[in-house]
C-alpha cells in the first residue's frame, strides 16, 4: 500500500512540474525563434536607406552646362521634393568656391587633378564621364585648319583656356606634345569663353571639347583630332563635407553612374567613364 502511494504522489509530481514547464518552454522557444527569423530576413533583405527631399546646390565644369540642365531635370521628375540648382564655373573657380566654404553639396569638375586637390572637403570621387578636345574653328573655316600644327600660323588668331584651367591644360599638354607652338590672342576662364570667342568672330580658332563645340551647330566647323594626339578629360564627381544634405548629395552623385544618367551624358557626346 506505502509503495502505490509512493508511485501516485511521484507521477502527480511530475505531471506538474511538465505542466509548469511547459508554458515558459513555450514562451522562451516564441522569443528566441522570432529574432532569429527577423535578423536572417534582414541580412538577407537590407532595408534601402532612402534620402529624403532636398535642395542641393551643385558646383560643376562649364562644359557640363547644357548636359546638366537635362540630367538634373530627369533627376527631380524621378525624386519628387529634390530641386537642384547648378553653379557653372571653371573647374578651378569652383576649387576655389569650396576652399572658400562656399554653401553648395556636390562638386563636378573636368579633370582629376582638380579634385584631388580638395580631398579634404570632398568625399570619394567617382569619374562619371569623360571628354576629349577639338579645333573649333570660325564659321566656314576660313583658314582651313587641318590640324594641330596649323595653329602655329601667326595669321591665324587663337584662343585658349587659362593654363591653369582644365581644358587650358589639356591644351598646352597636346600642343607640347605635337611641337607646336601658339601665341594666344586671349586666355579665357573657360571653355565656355573660349567657344563663344570663335563664335562671335574674335578669333579663328580655339581649343575646346568636342561636346562644347557639338552645341554650337554651324557657328564652328570643329576639326577632329586624333587620338595618339589627343588628351582625355576626366570628370569626377563627390559629395561636399560641408553639405547639409549629405544623403540626398550621396543619392544624386551615385545616380550620375547609372545607366539613366549614364544614357543622357552619352547623348550630349560624353564618353562613357
Amino acid at each position: 500500500m506505502s509503495a502505490i502511494l509512493n508511485r501516485r504522489r511521484t507521477a502527480a509530481a511530475a505531471a506538474l512540474t511538465t505542466a509548469l514547464l511547459l508554458p515558459l518552454t513555450a514562451c522562451g522557444g516564441k522569443a528566441d525563434e522570432k529574432p532569429a527569423a527577423d535578423a536572417s530576413a534582414s541580412a538577407s533583405n537590407p532595408a534601402p536607406a532612402e534620402a529624403k527631399a532636398a535642395n542641393l546646390t551643385v558646383l560643376a565644369a562649364s562644359s557640363l552646362t547644357d548636359v546638366f540642365k537635362t540630367a538634373g531635370a530627369a533627376y527631380e521628375k524621378a525624386h519628387p521634393g529634390t530641386k537642384i540648382t547648378f553653379s557653372f564655373a571653371g573647374s578651378q573657380e569652383l576649387a576655389a568656391q569650396v576652399k572658400q566654404g562656399a554653401p553648395a553639396d556636390a562638386l563636378v569638375t573636368a579633370d582629376t587633378k582638380t579634385m584631388d586637390g580638395l580631398k579634404t572637403e570632398t568625399g570619394d570621387p567617382e569619374v562619371i564621364a569623360k571628354n576629349r578636345l577639338v579645333i573649333a574653328t570660325a564659321k566656314g573655316n576660313p583658314f582651313k585648319i587641318d590640324e594641330l600644327k596649323d595653329l602655329a600660323d601667326t595669321k591665324i588668331k587663337v584662343v585658349l583656356a587659362a593654363p591653369e584651367v582644365p581644358v587650358g591644360r589639356y591644351s598646352k599638354e597636346i600642343l607640347d606634345k605635337q611641337g607646336v607652338t601658339v601665341k594666344p590672342v586671349s586666355q579665357e576662364p573657360n571653355v565656355r569663353a573660349v567657344l563663344s570667342k570663335v563664335e562671335l568672330g574674335e578669333a579663328d580658332a580655339g581649343l575646346v571639347y568636342k561636346t562644347d563645340s557639338a552645341k554650337s551647330g554651324d557657328k564652328v566647323v570643329p576639326v577632329e583630332i586624333p587620338d595618339e594626339q589627343n588628351a582625355v578629360a576626366s570628370y569626377p564627381a563627390a559629395t561636399l563635407k560641408q553639405s547639409k544634405n549629405a544623403d540626398a548629395a550621396a543619392a544624386f552623385v551615385a545616380w550620375l553612374s547609372t545607366p539613366e544618367a549614364q544614357k543622357i551624358l552619352q547623348d550630349a557626346g560624353f564618353q562613357q567613364a
